[in-house]
């Protein structure tokens, strides 16, 4: 279907954008400008909690709203920079008291709980690396990325402990300590009070020499084999989440910004904690799960001016009948982004009819660590494309060769997105995973697995992607993984997992299942494997639907022709067979 570009009218502009001419800002554009509008620790060092939170406070705007945190029964409660510089403070000694020391890792597993913002600023204080978990992950996702990232302390909550942590300190080896953000007294010497131990620290706290360069951020991101891989960000990332959200979230000293992206994912902590705070605006966090008529009230209770979502969200308001602007006071909003996933070009055109606004799409990954390609404040929308890259990025459509990469000069041709790597926010590593990264660069290009198209006017439109990763409700889930647990229970030979299409979430995860000899395929089954899969992998990445087969289709080497099984699930053409067993 084609959708007519929406035009903007500079007219209507209630706040002149940051950006109000891309071309102009991107020629003049230059990442050392924006290192000189942050500040700097001393030797030249660069700390991300330092720019967010006290430099607002030395800069005499500590008596703003930081935070304003709403419970899932409703209560409010607002933290200042100054709280927030205070508390983080507080969190870092706690910390360095333990014997955390630069470059160990802190993981948080907690749902959207102060505690949780403070964890990472103070943290990122104490030169640690903070690395969040999605609370929903079942215990041996956890399990996995504990191990794999040498987890030293993880700040949980009592019941979060119990039924995902407790049971693994055994196989944890590196993890000294569990602190519960909800227990008033230790449990043990190694699960402590995370309360006492703050009661007991001091709020002053000297940010220890940080260089640009040191690892501050591990985020993980599901592969199609192999276990999750951890990407390593830097403190230099700053300078992404700072100019993004300068010019593609639009920010300004009087918004009121709210995202609505799990800390536990890389968009809910470069712009639901770092890119709001590094601009001194209100960040609204809201504790509950997604509620259409609850969504509503805060964004017009609130009165939030800048709202950030995904479009599993925007299609779920999309199925509700009615029009929000006559039964809300959505008047506050003079800008909407989506994230996590293509969003289709209805739901930029329902988000103008519906209300008031177009939707901007953009893209990234977990490994560029901010965005990279947006449609901006100022800038017409093509409904379906994914905008223009940001200034001071370099993206292209490119083809592998035998002799290294290929530069698409034509309009409208498919290829695989690449951007020049040098962008302050790019990965510097898979943690222990040397050989894995070097494959993400060839020619001189780093190489988003992500196919797409550019139009002569220099737009980028998403096409696919180039492996197995299932987006399922904002959520990048590995089938990898599923397949794993699914080998655990006693009933399963063989598993195989893909993404199967779906008009409300992206993508629903399907299994398909081999039983071993002795059991046969019930409805019985069937509702076991499922509840199996949930209790061991959580609802965000377990599979909604599974088939059982009496083999999976596999290559020569032995690995599972996943495209194979999602072209018979879709009745869509099985292509290459040459590579297939027995052939």
């Amino acid at each position: 279907m084609n959708f007519t570009p929406i035009i903007k009218d500079p007219s209507a502009w209630r706040v002149p954008p940051n950006m109000p001419d891309y071309e102009q800002t991107r020629a003049g554009f230059s990442w050392e400008s924006i290192r000189a509008e942050l500040g700097q620790l001393p030797g030249g060092g660069m700390n991300i909690a330092s720019e967010a939170v006290d430099r607002h406070v030395a800069l005499g705007r500590g008596s703003r709203t930081a935070l304003r945190w709403i419970s899932k029964e409703g209560a409010v409660r607002d933290l200042t920079y100054a709280d927030l510089a205070s508390d983080s403070a507080r969190f870092a000694n706690v910390i360095a008291t333990l014997g955390v020391s630069k470059g160990e890792r802190v993981f948080a597993l907690m749902g959207r709980v102060p505690e949780l913002y403070l964890a990472a600023l103070g943290t990122l204080k104490n030169a640690s690396v903070f690395c969040p978990l999605f609370s929903q992950f079942g215990p041996e996702p956890v399990w996995q990325r504990l191990s794999r990232g040498d987890a030293k302390v993880v700040v949980t909550t009592s019941a979060l402990f119990e039924k995902k942590v407790a049971g693994l300190m055994e196989r944890l080896p590196s993890l000294q300590y569990a602190l519960l953000a909800d227990a008033q007294d230790d449990v043990s010497e190694k699960v402590r009070s995370l309360p006492k131990l703050m009661a007991a620290a001091s709020d002053a706290f000297v940010i220890p020499p940080t260089l640009p360069e040191d690892m501050a951020l591990l985020h993980f991101t599901s592969g199609t084999t192999g276990m999750p891989k951890g990407a390593v960000h830097v403190h230099q990332a700053v300078l992404t989440h700072f100019a993004t959200g300068r010019y593609v979230l639009d920010l300004h000293p009087d918004d009121v910004f709210w995202c609505t992206a799990d800390p536990g994912w890389v968009t809910g902590t470069s712009y639901g904690i770092f890119a709001p705070l590094l601009h001194g605006v209100t960040n609204i966090v809201d504790e509950a799960d997604f509620d259409a008529e609850r969504w509503y009230r805060i964004l017009q209770d609130q009165k939030v001016t800048v709202w950030y979502s995904a479009p599993t969200a925007i299609r779920r308001l999309m199925r509700i009948p009615g029009e929000p602007r006559t039964q809300y006071d959505l008047s506050s909003l003079r800008l909407i982004h989506s994230v996590g996933e293509p969003l289709n070009p209805e739901a930029v055109v329902w988000g103008q009819k519906a209300l008031g606004l177009p939707i901007h799409d953009n893209w990234w990954q977990t490994e560029t660590g901010g965005i990279m390609i947006a449609n901006y404040a100022a800038m017409d929308i093509r409904p379906g494309s994914m905008g223009k890259p940001l200034p001071g990025i370099e993206a292209a459509i490119v083809h592998r060769t035998d002799n290294g990469i290929e530069v698409e000069t034509q309009p409208d041709v498919e290829g695989e997105l690449a951007l020049k790597p040098g962008w302050p926010s790019m990965f510097r590593a898979y943690l222990h995973d040397e050989e894995r990264y070097k494959k993400c660069f060839i020619g001189g290009w780093y190489l988003s697995g992500d196919l797409a198209k550019r139009d002569a006017d220099g737009y980028f439109w998403f096409v696919g992607r180039a492996d197995d990763i299932i987006k399922t409700s904002g959520h990048m889930v590995g089938p990898f993984e599923v397949e794993s647990a699914f080998m655990e229970h006693p009933a399963v030979a063989e598993a195989g997992v893909i993404g199967k299409p779906d008009p409300l979430i992206g993508e629903l995860v399907k299994a398909f299942v081999v039983l071993k000899a002795g059991h046969s395929e019930s409805e019985e089954l069937r509702a076991d494997l499922l509840g199996f899969a949930r209790k061991r992998l959580g609802p965000a990445v377990a599979p909604k639907e599974i088939a059982f087969i009496d083999s999976l289709p596999k290559t020569r080497s032995g690995k599972i022709m996943r495209r194979l099984l999602k072209a018979r699930e879709l009745g869509l053409p099985e292509g290459d067979l040459s590579t297939l067993e027995n052939a």
